[in-house]
C-alpha cells in the first residue's frame, strides 16, 4: 500500500496534511534546518539526516561563498546524503539542495547588472533556463537568485547581483529570471526553485557598506523597493530570502509586518521564507534580542520558515514549544510551506537526478552561443568620438592591445561564480586575435613600460582596464568608485604620447570616468561579461555586432554625487533642467556622467511623429502613445525605446519621471517602425500616505525616447468618471481621512 503522502495522484495539500500528521516535533523542526557540510562534519551530518533533523543543505562552506577563493568541493557526497534521507530516515522526506547559482553555472553569463543592461527579457529568461539545466545536473534543486534589491549606491559591492536602480526594469528582469529558472513546471527536468532576495531594502544600506542599517520610509519602501518582490510573487517564485538589515528598527529576519502582513496577507505568497546566512542569530548583534533562543522565537513567529546555517531553530524550538512560547501550530505552518515547495519541485517523485560523474571537457555549444550573444547585448557604448569604433579594416593602420585585463580569465567571470572554470573562459586577447590576426598584443607578463612602447609603435590603442572579480560582491565595498590603482596613470601615459585610445572597461559597478573620458576616443563598458566575454568584446569592437546595451544604473561624475538616480522626487526649488541642477554641489555640476537608459550605437535613430490617442483617460480606459523610430544611419541595429511617465500633482510627492515601458526593436538602415505603449489606470497608480495603492485624478506627462532624458512627449488627464471634476476628486484624495480615497 502506498502511503498517502507518497501517492502522486493525490492533491498536494492532502499529501502535505497526511505527512505533517505523521511527523514528530523533532522531525518538523528538522525540516526548518538547513546545514552546510564539510568533510570533517560528514558523518555527523549523515546521522542527523537519518534522524530527520535536516531539511536542506546549502552547497557552500562559508557565508562568503561569492568571495571565497579556497572553497572546496561543495557537492560531496550529495547522492549519499539524499539516499540516506529517502531510504534511512523514518519518513523518507527528501532534502532540497540550494546553491548560489547567480549568473550561470558551468557556463557563466554576464553579471546580473550587465544582463539588465541588455533590456532583452527573452534572452535573460533563456540564460536562466540554460543555467538551471546545468545546475540540476549537479544536484542543485534550488538557486538563491534572483537578487531584487534596488541599488542606487555603486559603492555597495552587491550592486553587481541586481538589476540596477529602477523598480520597473528590475521587476521585468525578476519575472524573466524566475520563468527561466522554474519554467512552467518546476518539477520538470531542467527546472529548479528560485529564491527572490533580499527582502527588503538591502540595497539602501548606508554609505554602501554591506550589512549596514537602512533608513527608508514606508512610502519609499512600497513605491521603490517592494515592487520587484511583488513581481516575483506574481511570477510564482517558490521562496523568498529575508535581508540582514533592519527596517523601522526591526531586523528583517523577525519583521512580521514585512513577512506576514505584506508578503503573505497582502500579496498571497504561499512559498517559504529562508533567513540569510545566520541572520537570525544576527539579531543578537543588532541588539534587538538578548540571545539566540529569543531570536529564533521572534523569527519563526514573524514568518521565517527555514534557517540558513545557524542553530536557533534546531537548538531551541523544541523547548519553546514545550514551554508554550512558540505554538506547534506555528511550526506546522512553516513545515507545510517547506513541504509544498518540495512537492512542487517534484522531489518526492524524483529525489535523485542524473548527476554528472565527471565535469565535461567543454561547455555546451548552444550555451556558449547564448552567453556570447547576451554578453554582447549587455555591453554599453558610452563614447564614440568621430566613429572611432568599429575598428577600421585598414591594413595600413596598426592596432595594439594592452592593459591589465587583456589575458584575464577568472576576472571576466565576475563575482559569485562558484562553478565556472577559468579554463573555459575566452580572453579578450584570444577573442580579438581571431578577428584581427594582425593585432599587436602585449604579452601577459609585459611591464607597463613595455606596453607603452608597444602603444608608441601603433596607430591605435585598445586599452582594457577594470576591476578584479573580488573587488565587488558581498562585503566588497569601496569608498571611492574610481579605477583601481595605477590604471588611470596608464591611460594618462598613452594619452600623453598622442595615440587614439579605445577604452574597454570590465567592471561590476559604475565607476567615475570624469577625468578619463576626455582622454579617450571611445569607451565600451563590458562589465564582467562571462565565459564568452572575449569573443563578445571582439564582436562589438570589430562591428560584427552593433552595440545596443543601455545603462540600468546612473553613472556619477564623482563619488560625492552618490546617491544619484534618474527618478528622484522634485524639491521646493524646482528647475527646468533635468537632474535638479539647482540642487548641485559647489564644485560639481548636478548632472550625472551617464544617465539611466543611456547607450550609443554604430547607427543613429530618429524619433518623430509622437501621438496620444486621447487627451483624457477615464477609469477602465487605456491610453496609447505612439512614436515613429527611423534608422537614419548606415548600419542595422537594435534600439531600446523607453517610455516614462510623471504624475504632475499628487497627494504625496511623485518622482519627476518613472520608467513605465520599453521595447527592444531592430531596424535596418533606412527602416522605420511605429512603436506603441498602452497604459491603464493601474499603471498610473502609486502608494499614498495611507499605504494604500491609488490612482489620483489630474495631469500626467509622458515621454518616449532613447534614455531617461527623453524630451518628445505630451500630456493627458486622468478622471474617474466622464462628468467628474478633477479638482474635486483630488481634494478628496488630499483629505486627511484615508477613507476618502
Amino acid at each position: 500500500m502506498i502511503l498517502p503522502y507518497l501517492n502522486p495522484s493525490l492533491p498536494t495539500q492532502q499529501r502535505i496534511d497526511d505527512l505533517v500528521e505523521r511527523m514528530t516535533l523533532d522531525e518538523k523542526i528538522g525540516q526548518l534546518n538547513q546545514i552546510f557540510a564539510t568533510p570533517e562534519s560528514e558523518e555527523r551530518d549523515k546521522e542527523m539526516i537519518r534522524q530527520g533533523q535536516v531539511g536542506s543543505r546549502i552547497l557552500a562552506f562559508s557565508a562568503h561563498a561569492g568571495n571565497d577563493e579556497t572553497e572546496a568541493d561543495a557537492y560531496t557526497p550529495l547522492w549519499e546524503f539524499q539516499r540516506i534521507a529517502v531510504e534511512e530516515s523514518r519518513l523518507g522526506i527528501p532534502l532540497i539542495f540550494g546553491r548560489d547559482v547567480i549568473h550561470g553555472h558551468l557556463t557563466v553569463y554576464p553579471i546580473p547588472l550587465a544582463q539588465a543592461a541588455s533590456w532583452d527579457i527573452e534572452l535573460v529568461e533563456a540564460a536562466a533556463k540554460a543555467t538551471a539545466s546545468e545546475a540540476v545536473s549537479d544536484f542543485v534543486h534550488w538557486t538563491f537568485a534572483p537578487m531584487l534589491d534596488i541599488a542606487r549606491d555603486p559603492r555597495w559591492g552587491r550592486v553587481i547581483e541586481g538589476s540596477g536602480e529602477d523598480p520597473y526594469l528590475c521587476s521585468q528582469m525578476a519575472k524573466a529570471q524566475i520563468r527561466g529558472f522554474q519554467g512552467e513546471d518546476t518539477s520538470a527536468p531542467g527546472s529548479m526553485v528560485a529564491c527572490a532576495k533580499h527582502f527588503v531594502g538591502y540595497g539602501a544600506v548606508e554609505g554602501g557598506r554591506d550589512y549596514n542599517t537602512i533608513e527608508v520610509t514606508e512610502n519609499t519602501l512600497r513605491n521603490t523597493y517592494l515592487p520587484p518582490f511583488k513581481a516575483a510573487v506574481d511570477a510564482g517564485v517558490g521562496t523568498i530570502m529575508c535581508a540582514f538589515n533592519d527596517w523601522n528598527g526591526i531586523p528583517c529576519s523577525a519583521n512580521g509586518y514585512l513577512l506576514n502582513t505584506i508578503l503573505r496577507n497582502e500579496w498571497g505568497f504561499d512559498g517559504y521564507v529562508i533567513s540569510d546566512w545566520d541572520s537570525i542569530k544576527g539579531m543578537v548583534e543588532h541588539g534587538s534580542v538578548e540571545d539566540a533562543a529569543v531570536a529564533g522565537q521572534h523569527a519563526i513567529q514573524a514568518g521565517v520558515d527555514m534557517e540558513m546555517p545557524g542553530h536557533c531553530f534546531a537548538t531551541h524550538l523544541r523547548q519553546q514549544v514545550a514551554e508554550g512560547t512558540v505554538s506547534e501550530a506555528t511550526v506546522d505552518q512553516a513545515v507545510r510551506r517547506i513541504l509544498r515547495i518540495k512537492f512542487m519541485a517534484g522531489l518526492f517523485e524524483e529525489p535523485f537526478v542524473k548527476v554528472r560523474k565527471q565535469q565535461p571537457k567543454g561547455l555546451k555549444s548552444e550555451h556558449r552561443q547564448l552567453a556570447r550573444k547576451l554578453a554582447a547585448e549587455s555591453m554599453v557604448l558610452l563614447k564614440n568620438n568621430e566613429d572611432a569604433l568599429p575598428l577600421a579594416n585598414d591594413d595600413n593602420c596598426t592596432i595594439c592591445l594592452i592593459g591589465p585585463l587583456i589575458h584575464a580569465r577568472r576576472e571576466l567571470l565576475g563575482n559569485w561564480t562558484l562553478d565556472g572554470r577559468p579554463e573555459d573562459t575566452v580572453t579578450i586577447a584570444e577573442g580579438l586575435a581571431q578577428l584581427r590576426p594582425d593585432l599587436k598584443i602585449a604579452p601577459a607578463d609585459a611591464a607597463v613600460d613595455a606596453q607603452i612602447r608597444l602603444a608608441r609603435k601603433s596607430d591605435q590603442v585598445i586599452l582594457v582596464v577594470g576591476e578584479d572579480h573580488f573587488r565587488n560582491g558581498e562585503n566588497a565595498n569601496i569608498a571611492d568608485i574610481t579605477l583601481p590603482a595605477g590604471q588611470a596613470q596608464l591611460i594618462d601615459a598613452i594619452h600623453a604620447i598622442g595615440k587614439p585610445i579605445i577604452l574597454v572597461v570590465c567592471s561590476g559597478r559604475p565607476l567615475v570616468l570624469t577625468d578619463i573620458e576626455p582622454k579617450v576616443d571611445a569607451i565600451l563598458w563590458a562589465w564582467h561579461p562571462g565565459s564568452e566575454g572575449g569573443n563578445a568584446i571582439a564582436d562589438i569592437l570589430s562591428g560584427n555586432v552593433n552595440p545596443s546595451g543601455k545603462l540600468p544604473i546612473t553613472f556619477p561624475r564623482a563619488t560625492g554625487q552618490i546617491p544619484i538616480y534618474y527618478n528622484y522626487k522634485n524639491t521646493c526649488r524646482p528647475v527646468d533642467d533635468y537632474y535638479g541642477e539647482d540642487s548641485r554641489y559647489q564644485d560639481q555640476v548636478g548632472k550625472p556622467m551617464y544617465r539611466f537608459g543611456f547607450g550609443l550605437s554604430y547607427t543613429h535613430f530618429e524619433y518623430s511623429n509622437f501621438t496620444l490617442d486621447r487627451s483624457q483617460m477615464l477609469t477602465d480606459e487605456c491610453i496609447t502613445a505612439s512614436i515613429q523610430i527611423k534608422n537614419t544611419g548606415k548600419a542595422s541595429g537594435f534600439e531600446v525605446v523607453q517610455c516614462y511617465l510623471r504624475d504632475v500633482v499628487a497627494s504625496t510627492i511623485r518622482p519627476v519621471r518613472e520608467l513605465k515601458g520599453f521595447q527592444r526593436i531592430h531596424l535596418k538602415s533606412g527602416e522605420s517602425k511605429t512603436v506603441q505603449f498602452s497604459f491603464s489606470e493601474s499603471d498610473l497608480a502609486f502608494y499614498g500616505a495611507d499605504n494604500q495603492q491609488r490612482t489620483e485624478p489630474g495631469e500626467f506627462q509622458l515621454w518616449i525616447g532613447p534614455d531617461s532624458s527623453a524630451t518628445i512627449g505630451g500630456k493627458f488627464y486622468f478622471k474617474q468618471s466622464k462628468d467628474s471634476n478633477i479638482a474635486t476628486e483630488r481634494q478628496a484624495c488630499l483629505n486627511p481621512d484615508p477613507s476618502f480615497c
